[in-house]
């Protein structure tokens, strides 16, 4: 373990400079903001790329492979976050972590320029999902590095951060989007590739003199023993993985079906597997053990909230594209602009509630029932969405009003939750295991998308009032459920509130 503690790292950091906030804040603001550009970017048109037709310089495939494709795809990216945060804990620490991650995820983009099928296609995939894993968690747990424990700038902070995100998914649909659906999808994916390209040159030339020490620690560094175990299993364990593949496919085995559903258990197992090891660890002190009990219930919220946020790429998306009236106010609308609602919203009214929570002081709901607010808005965003085809059918078109409307809920949500969550989660980490509980609260997200790839298939036009109307209530129920038991949650959290 480094001799270099939080509270140096702290100290080494300059605490004014961006908004009242570390000058460390405009380093990752800017970094995510690029590679939030590149991934919603490519995210705005890929499931239009899979399934139009060859004759609209898409691959032809069917709808619903295309939905599922993504949603795996959304887990994938999110899972691989394991792997992202045990190499910066045990390896070589999260700045790194982040600036490899940027580059693998620019090289996905740029394979994805390139025209040439379904291979091509899913070397990109597996680019951008390694790449990913390193940055998107190592980034967050950077922007809590930069703060103490007792930072009331803390939650205000991660909601600036948060907006940061999002501006670069603003711009993203509207520019990528638009260039992919109306001109040509690998010139879309090539801006993508630009966009990554911007945000490491900001990482590289202004993290020396805004992070100090932050992300040059390995939290709980490989021994000399640990590092010859390691390999020795990551050589096993990619040899059996060949293995078993290559079996699968000469068998008959390896499906579209059987993959997802492998991956939708891996999703629910991950983060069992997870909580285990770290709540069993000599490292993890009672304390950090009674408040990782605190973090169940919180990661299971989040699964059922995001279960529906990343729906807007996939279903929602169908929905823009086929159900929804694009041609509105003497304006032709792509069905990729919708894509852009959720971060718009949340530029609006992130500023709204970071103010909230810093003027509310200790007056703020805790954690525990901002999450139930979050996925009572999340289940309402559904319910909403269901009566187009209460009202007109399922067969008519609709007012593009709605999935604003809907976008609008499911926002006001997302800022109850998630940039919560990301705080909380520094907050509760244990110190061993600081970046990978930052992948676990990343897993909530795949796990959500997981299980995504085996509900999206029940999603028809004749079947889709009971669609969002079964998802939306079971979010609303828990809601209740978590409000209700908030108390009990809080006090195994130890004073973090």
């Amino acid at each position: 373990m480094s001799d270099i503690t939080k509270e140096k790292i702290v100290e080494s950091v300059p605490q004014r400079g961006f908004f009242g906030h570390p000058r460390g804040l405009f380093t990752l603001f800017f970094t995510e903001f690029w590679e939030r550009f590149s991934y919603y970017g490519m995210r705005a048109i890929l499931i239009y790329y899979m399934y139009y037709e060859v004759t609209r310089g898409g691959l032809g495939m069917d709808q619903n492979t295309a939905t599922a494709i993504m949603s795996i795809y959304g887990s994938l990216v999110y899972m691989s976050g394991i792997i992202g945060g045990w190499l910066a804990d045990r390896v070589f620490g999260t700045s790194r972590a982040v600036f490899y991650g940027g580059i693998f995820i620019m090289l996905g983009h740029i394979v994805l320029a390139i025209p040439g099928g379904a291979g091509l296609l899913f070397t990109s995939m597996a680019l951008i999902v390694l790449g990913t894993g390193l940055l998107k968690p190592n980034a967050s747990t950077l922007v809590g590095e930069l703060y103490s424990e007792k930072d009331a700038r803390r939650d205000s902070g991660f909601s600036i951060y948060y907006m940061g995100v999002n501006l670069g998914g603003f711009v993203a649909p509207l520019t990528v989007g638009t260039i992919g659906t109306e001109i040509n999808f690998h010139l879309g994916f090539g801006l993508a590739a630009v966009g990554m390209f911007l945000g490491l040159l900001v990482f590289v030339f202004t993290r020396k003199g805004s992070l100090g020490l932050a992300g040059m620690n390995v939290a709980n560094p490989l021994t000399g023993g640990e590092k010859k175990r390691a390999i020795t299993r990551i050589v096993i364990g990619v040899i059996v993985i060949a293995i078993v593949g290559v079996i699968a496919i000469f068998m008959g085995w390896l499906t579209l079906k059987s993959f997802v559903l492998v991956v939708a258990c891996l999703g629910i197992l991950i983060p069992i597997c997870y909580f285990t090891v770290m709540y069993r660890s000599n490292k993890t002190t009672d304390v950090e053990r009674s408040r990782l009990l605190a973090y169940i219930p919180l990661f299971i919220a989040s699964v059922m909230f995001w279960s529906i946020q990343e729906q807007g790429s996939t279903i929602l998306a169908r929905f823009a594209d086929q159900r929804t009236q694009l041609h509105f106010l003497g304006i032709n609308v792509s069905p990729a602009w919708f894509q852009s609602l959720n971060p718009l919203f949340i530029i609006i009214l992130a500023p709204v509630f970071a103010w909230l929570w810093t003027k509310m002081g200790d007056r703020q709901p805790i954690i525990p029932r901002k999450f139930s607010i979050g996925i009572l808005f999340a289940g309402l965003s559904f319910l909403v969405i269901l009566l187009p085809a209460y009202f007109g059918g399922d067969n008519a078109l609709v007012s593009p009003l709605w999935l604003v409307l809907s976008y609008f809920l499911v926002v006001i949500g997302e800022l109850c939750l998630s940039p919560v969550g990301l705080s909380a989660t520094t907050k509760l980490a244990p110190a061993a295991f600081s970046a990978q509980t930052m992948s676990l609260w990343f897993l909530s997200n795949a796990a959500a998308q997981a299980i995504n790839a085996l509900l999206t298939n029940f999603y028809r036009e004749e079947t889709e009032m009971i669609y969002f109307g079964v998802i939306g209530g079971v979010s609303i129920l828990l809601s209740v459920i978590l409000y209700l038991f908030a108390p009990k949650i809080q006090s195994y959290m130890k004073g973090i509130r």
